[in-house]
Parts: C-alpha cells; structure tokens; sequence
C-alpha cells in the first residue's frame, strides 16, 4: 500500500492566514483528483465565551476535505502554555508523528495536511517538542503561509532558515492574506519574497477568501496558485 504523501503547514505567525491557506491546499489537491485528509494536531481558543472556531471545521466547511483534530484546549495561548495552565497533558511530537503517519498508510487518502499551530517554533508539547520538530520526524514536506504587509521578509526568512538548519529544504511560501488595494510594501514583498528566501511564492490568497461559499472557494482556488 502507498502511503499518502504528507504536507505540514506552518507560519511565518499566528493570524497570517494559515487555516485558509491549508483549505487552498486541499480544495486544489481535490480538484485534482486526489483524497485529502487535513490534521491539525493541537488546537487552542476553544473555550470561553467567545470561542475560536475550530480549524478543521473551517476547513471541512470550505472544501470537503476529511478532517481530524488530535487535540484541543481552552486558552487562546501557545499549545504548551494552555495546557499547563489547564492542568492538561497533550501528546508529544512523537506520539502525534506516529498517529500522522498511521493516518496517512490507511490506504483512504493520497495527501495528508497537517497545519501547525501558529510560527514554527510553537511547542506543541510539553517537552519543548515543535511543529519543525514534527515536520523533521515525518519526513515531511513544509509550505510556508506568510504575510503580505511590512516585516514579512524578515520572519518568512528566518522561518526558512530554521527549517533549512534542520535540514528540511521547504516547497515554497504562500502568502496567506493579499489585500483587495495593495499598497507598496505588499508589491514589493509579493517580488521579493523569492529573492530573498530562493522559494517559489506557490499561491497568493485574497483577503476575505474564507467567507466565500464552499464552491465558490473550490473553484477560484486554483487561480491562487502560480
């Protein structure tokens, strides 16, 4: 049996897109043709009494992809950081790349996203474990989501240059969020981006894209990417 290949996602930060840059990925594998299965191992904000929407749930909502999260807590705080303070525990990284890879040789998907929580240096365990420790023990490809305004060559750089000291040469930058009216730092970015990190900008996704209806998203989906 072949196993499914395995994609992580990470950003550059939180907030940068990553949820609907994750849905992208998937609604363009599914019109493809292939079986997408999207995990996200650890989920924070859920409690309270305004409660983050679950990633996964946005992302089955938008394109129909199975979906599984591994865990989840309160706090709308790192995944180690809420757990603590919940008197919670969480799975290590091992224990979530083994769960990974089981998922991804049950024969029933041709790709498997996983979307981290947050940058790429979040633990997503208690034992200081992060999502580059994870996307290293999978063997993993890993597409970066960054942002479009100003900073975003200085944080997409340094997250590029993590990965590579580890070894892990990513497939490329999304930028996650592309605003209707870019003014000219979002221009020279969208340039600049490949010459300064030497990674193809794979897609760019509108502002807004995750309020479109679900066939709407699928459909102009694949005009994000290059």
């Amino acid at each position: 049996m072949t196993a499914a290949r395995i994609v992580v996602v990470t950003g550059t930060d939180t907030g940068v897109g990553k949820t609907i840059a994750t849905a992208a990925l998937a609604a363009r594998a599914r019109g493809i043709g292939e079986r997408v299965l999207v995990v996200k191992p650890v989920q924070t904000g859920i409690g309270g009494a305004d409660p983050d929407p679950h990633d996964v749930d946005t992302v089955a909502a938008l394109t129909g992809a199975d979906v599984i999260e591994l865990a989840a807590l309160d706090e709308a705080l790192a995944p180690d950081t809420a757990a603590r303070r919940a008197g919670a525990t969480l799975p290590t990284v091992a224990e979530h790349a083994a769960r990974v890879r089981d998922l991804a040789t049950t024969g029933q998907h041709d790709l498997v996203l996983v979307e981290g929580a947050g940058g790429l240096l979040v633990r997503l365990d208690l034992d200081d474990g992060t999502l580059l420790d994870l996307a290293v023990a999978l063997g993993a490809d890993v597409v970066v989501v960054a942002r479009a305004g100003l900073g975003t060559l200085n944080h997409t750089e340094l997250t590029v240059a993590a990965l590579r000291a580890r070894g892990v040469e990513p497939a490329g930058v999304v930028i996650g969020a592309w605003p209707c009216s870019p003014g000219l730092a979002e221009r020279c970015n969208r340039d600049d981006l490949p010459r300064v990190t030497g990674l193809p900008v794979l897609a760019v996704v509108p502002d807004g894209a995750g309020s479109l209806l679900p066939d709407a998203f699928v459909e102009a989906a694949v005009g994000w990417f290059g």
